[in-house]
């Protein structure tokens, strides 16, 4: 009976702890390498050397199970090593937003308690501007040239202990933490466990690697992240890249030409990103005549419109959309074009690129009213997405009320409007607070958006819905001309022309069509890059 016991034991295995990703990457693709920009490169052995020097330097300085180590640094090789080597040794991770200002930068650290900082030269002023009010913080390590000898990150793991004698706890430690932006008031502390990074990590590399036609991410792949590592562990793929034992390449700042050129010089196929940065690629690389067939991108963050979808398809880009948020660690779903829509291509293969897409293995998401009722699985009918998976974050630290809101009836409330077909496929329709309501009648920002999007001339656009004495709500649309476009600039009766033959085939009612169009130099984003029509709205009111 004891032996079954101990065999039993044995046969559940261990916690699941982020570590153990680790595990098969080393055992299999040891001499695989991970690069930062043109400046550093080596091994998967490498990264493990290089994470007990940093678990080892961080313990020297004070820090033990439940001390807080936060980062202020771009993509990087560095980032990679905290994402391991700081929960790894039972303390937690933030990765700070370095978009937030300087105030909100503060908040956050004082509120995660962070006791040791990373932080890169490029933010040392910002940091330096706020450290007095931080009276938590014991140890500032800077990163970069410059830092002086002895000083900086590469100084500390130069002078530590490769070995580190990392052992497993209690799998639902809190591993990492990090502030959500765009809402209302101070950014809220979202935080998620050893146990939800790894189920999320394998749940994703399941969706992403059951693909039938592109859109996947599997063996032979090289990845380059392009949403920031602050920002959801840059929605868990490099967590997901390690598992797998690719080559990983960091760019540090976003910087187009660098971009391009490590995607050519390193064999890039996988990256994500939100559509502003995607579209920021396609000018580039047409300016330069750069080809970028084969690399396969992830959008997310905002809506995949079509015209964007058709311009990356066009230059050989397999792109996709997927869907999630910060407290949802992110993936809850992913596009999947089936073999038959790909066999037709053209509008309709465009059409299900941007989709919101299925369901990721183990999400449970309703499409429901506001009685919480199921609405028809029948591609029409909308309602707000809510939510149950084993990774979603079970609310906002420090802060009830809101905690409540988000899990009220046991579902986790996305505040996205959306429809679901009889396949399962998803499609959001808008943000619940961004719908426009007029005259008793909805529209949808998104559609509108994506109406005007397709009219030569637009780069990108915005609609918001303005206060209106008679109908309640009237839509405004905000457009960024395109800087390359042919002939004389494009006008708002040009607009509204270009959406007429949508009101009379039905696709939009009349009264969708907006009156007040404004020209605009950019959209005003999130710190994330996200389009930010709170802002636009308040500085229209």
């Amino acid at each position: 009976m004891i032996r079954q016991v101990e065999r039993a034991a044995a046969a559940r295995g261990d916690a699941l702890m982020i570590g153990h990703l680790l595990r098969t990457p080393l055992a299999t693709a040891s001499r695989q390498q991970i690069v930062f920009r043109d400046e550093f490169r080596y091994t998967y052995a490498g990264l493990r050397e290089r994470i007990g020097r940093l678990a080892s330097a961080l313990q020297a300085r004070g820090v033990t199970e439940g001390s807080t180590v936060a980062v202020l640094d771009w993509d990087s090789h560095r980032y990679l090593e905290c994402y391991f080597a700081v929960p790894m040794m039972g303390a937690v991770l933030q990765t700070v937003n370095i978009r937030l200002s300087p105030e909100q930068v503060a908040y956050t650290l004082e509120h995660a308690r962070a006791e040791v900082v990373l932080v890169h030269r490029d933010f040392a002023p910002l940091f330096e501007s706020i450290r007095a009010g931080l009276p938590r913080v014991r140890v500032v390590v800077p990163i970069g040239a410059g830092t002086g000898e002895g000083c900086g990150y590469e100084a500390m793991l130069a002078a530590a202990a490769p070995e580190f004698p990392f052992v497993d706890f209690d799998e639902n430690a809190v591993a990492t933490t990090f502030y959500t932006t765009g809402t209302t008031g101070l950014p809220k502390a979202v935080s998620f466990t050893h146990r939800q990074i790894v189920i999320h990590t394998l749940a994703v590399l399941s969706a992403l690697a059951s693909a039938q036609v592109g859109q996947s991410l599997r063996h032979g792949d090289v990845y380059m992240p392009l949403t920031p590592m602050f920002h959801v562990h840059a929605w868990g793929v490099p967590y997901v890249a390690t598992l797998l034992g690719l080559k990983q390449v960091y760019p540090g700042r976003y910087e187009p030409p660098m971009l391009l050129q490590l995607r050519a010089r390193e064999g890039v196929t996988y990256s994500h990103c939100v559509p502003t940065i995607l579209q920021m690629l396609l000018d580039a690389a047409a300016a330069s005549g750069t080809d970028l067939a084969g690399w396969k991108i992830n959008v997310g963050g905002s809506a995949l419109n079509a015209t964007l979808a058709k311009r990356a398809v066009a230059r050989g880009i397999d792109v996709f959309a997927a869907y999630g948020m910060s407290e949802t660690c992110p993936y809850l779903t992913a596009t999947r074009i089936t073999p038959e829509i790909h066999a037709l291509g053209g509008d309709a293969e465009i059409e299900m690129r941007c989709r919101t897409g299925l369901p990721a293995p183990l999400v449970d998401l309703r499409i429901v009213d506001e009685a919480m009722n199921d609405v028809p699985h029948d591609g029409t009918a909308v309602g707000e997405i809510v939510a149950r998976a084993p990774w979603l974050t079970l609310g906002y630290a420090g802060d009830p009320a809101a905690s409540e809101q988000l899990w009220r009836g046991g579902w986790l409330h996305t505040g996205d409007i959306a429809s679901q077909d009889a396949d399962g496929f998803v499609q959001i329709r808008d943000r619940l607070k961004d719908v426009i309501k007029t005259g008793g009648e909805w529209i949808s920002s998104l559609q509108l958006e994506d109406l005007i999007a397709s009219q030569p001339g637009v780069a990108e656009v915005a609609v918001i819905g303005l206060p209106d004495e008679r109908w309640g709500e009237r839509p405004v649309a905000l457009i960024v001309r395109r800087a390359d476009a042919v002939g004389e600039a494009l006008t708002a009766a040009q607009v509204r022309e270009h959406l007429q033959p949508q009101v009379e085939s039905g696709a939009i009612v009349r009264y969708a069509v907006p009156e007040r169009i404004e020209f605009v130099a950019a959209l005003a984003r999130t710190s994330v890059g996200k389009i930010d029509k709170k802002t636009m709205r308040a500085e229209r009111q």
